[in-house]
């Protein structure tokens, strides 16, 4: 085992591991199963964390496109990560931090410093052992002080920037205990045209796992329904696993529905026995069983929500998905979420919001769709339609209240439009010095005060809120009194930054500059969001009344 002063770990950080692997293609789930796995064991009483490896050589996510990667989501140290980070937040209900994310562009960045500096002393740096020892070390230090670590290793197994990582991991489980680390491979068992579930993909991914010197111990087979007894047993003759070793991972409704049903196959069983845990797990009877109480909980009635942005893809938005899917349960309906692209609205409205209960205008870069987005802004606020504007869609709100309250016709961000005459959304002021586009916005957590007696006040129950930021420009202070003594009323604020919107004679018109869907949970739904499904219900009761009445 490497202990020279060079590696930087100490072996005996943590204590169980389960690495989680995919093969065939990407897209599988892998994160979904390795979260619902880490949602199992902590009903079971354990203390449970993640690693998400990602091996693309950008040094975060905070540069990448949505539509190649999905939103970039954001933790509470200002990490700008993988959507899967999100998926094990709100799945083990825990804020994790930069160093739960590991990029090549980091280790590679990491072990280059060190070269530069001097710190091998003339040794030859290689991807054995320089590279490897930099990735153990990362996985052990965010296992600290935690029970399990789950591991997500990105991408396919055979993918060639994936290999550094697989090598780091067959070297780990040479340092381990055999029962302190545990392999789980993800596949997909396609059905052929005459309704044969194929295991003939998953027999080559396990062989290319294998060549590597990694032997799964647990497969999960993604598949539209439960795998057939007799695939699950030709499934373990030739990829050399235990029948009760292979799992079923079928399609759900919601992925909120995934921990019961590998819980039903027994996957949380399987991993306690293999990880010598069983001993230390809550009995049955007394384990937290407030997740699938709260996922199989009742709903009454529907809900429709625009969500009114310019990627037409739900992973670029999919927090807010979840934020409104948890504020749903909370007010027990079901949430609709309904895509509306801004780029639509950009010539005017033209009847795109009239059938649904609510909107949402998230946040964004670049020109494109800004004027649809502005539409919606106004459309809502004229139409007492309860909406809710998230960073961009609060900017955007400031601009459209400027223009049609205001009269400045040419009010517009400066972000957008640089040379517009009223730049009433401009560049923080630590921001224009910089060069640099990747980890230099205002991000992560920061603490927001908020005016007592106003929308925000009641929603939060509090005079002050944590939430999490990621952007450069905010509302320019020149203009703050003007929008203030038209009736626009900024409730929250960090010194000069203004921070929350609303409109006191509105049903619901509330916007926020930073994102209340990043520290949103499943039983602990964002107060936002929350309270545009409560606006929207309390309108649709009105709705119903006068409807009766007349």
């Amino acid at each position: 085992m490497p202990t020279e002063s060079e590696t930087n770990y100490d072996p005996e950080l943590g204590r169980k591991f389960i690495f989680v692997t995919g093969g065939v293609m990407s897209g599988l789930g892998k994160g979904i199963t390795a979260a619902s796995t880490g949602r199992l064991l902590a009903n079971a009483g354990f203390d449970v964390t993640a690693v998400k490896i990602d091996p693309y050589l950008n040094v975060d996510a905070g540069t990448m496109n949505p539509y190649q990667h999905g939103e970039v989501y954001v933790l509470k140290d200002g990490g700008e990560v993988d959507l899967d980070l999100g998926n094990y937040e709100r799945f083990l209900d825990i804020d994790m931090t930069f160093d739960h994310n590991v990029t090549t562009g980091k280790v590679y960045q990491h072990v280059i410093e060190k070269e530069r500096a001097g710190d091998y002393l003339g040794k030859t740096v290689q991807i054995i052992p320089h590279i490897t020892d930099d990735i153990k070390r990362r996985i052990r230090e965010a296992a600290e002080g935690h029970d399990v670590c789950i591991v997500e290793v990105g991408g396919t197994v055979g993918d060639i920037e994936g290999m550094p990582y697989l090598e780091a991991l067959r070297q780990f489980a040479h340092e381990e205990d055999d029962d302190d680390i545990l392999f789980t491979h993800v596949t997909l068992v396609p059905y052929s045209k005459n309704g044969e579930q194929k295991t003939k993909p998953t027999q080559h991914s396990v062989k290319e796992l294998r060549s590597i010197g990694l032997q799964p111990d647990i497969l999960v087979g993604r598949c539209e329904d439960k795998l057939h007894a007799d695939v699950k047993e030709k499934i373990a003759l030739f990829c050399d696993v235990p029948t009760d070793a292979v799992f079923s991972n079928p399609d759900v409704e919601d992925i909120y529905h995934v921990p019961l049903m590998v819980e039903e196959e027994g996957l949380d069983e399987y991993v306690m026995d293999r990880l010598d845990l069983e001993s230390e797990a809550l009995p049955e009877a007394e384990r937290d069983n407030r997740w699938r109480d709260l996922v199989t909980r009742d709903t009454t009635g529907e809900v429709e929500i625009a969500l009114v942005g310019k990627y037409g893809l739900e992973d670029a938005y999919i927090s807010i998905h979840e934020s409104l899917k948890h504020a749903g349960l909370e007010a027990g309906v079901d949430v609709t979420t309904t895509w509306v692209h801004s780029e639509d609205l950009a010539d005017g409205y033209d009847g795109e919001l009239d059938d649904v209960d609510g909107v949402v205008v998230p946040g964004g870069f670049g020109s494109r769709g800004i004027e649809g987005k502005i539409e919606a802004c106004r459309y809502a606020r004229e139409n007492d339609l309860p909406w809710l504007g998230l960073c961009l869609g609060f900017q955007m709100a400031v601009v459209e209240y400027a223009r049609n309250v205001l009269d400045l016709e040419d009010a517009h961000s400066a972000e957008i439009e640089e040379g517009t005459a009223h730049p009433v959304i401009d560049l923080l002021p630590e921001q224009y010095d910089l060069e640099d586009m990747g980890g230099t916005m205002r991000l992560g957590a920061h603490e927001t005060d908020i005016d007592a007696g106003t929308v925000a006040h009641a929603l939060y129950g509090d005079t002050s809120c944590t939430e999490r930021h990621r952007h450069r420009y905010e509302v320019n202070p020149e203009y703050i009194d003007d929008l203030e003594a038209a009736g626009l009323v900024f409730s929250g604020h960090t010194n000069k930054r203004m921070e929350i919107l609303e409109l006191p004679d509105h049903p619901y018109y509330l916007g926020t500059q930073f994102h209340p869907e990043f520290r949103s949970r499943p039983g602990r739904a964002s107060p936002p969001f929350v309270g545009l499904l409560e606006a929207v219900l309390d309108e649709t009761d009105v709705a119903a009344r006068e409807e009766v009445e007349a």
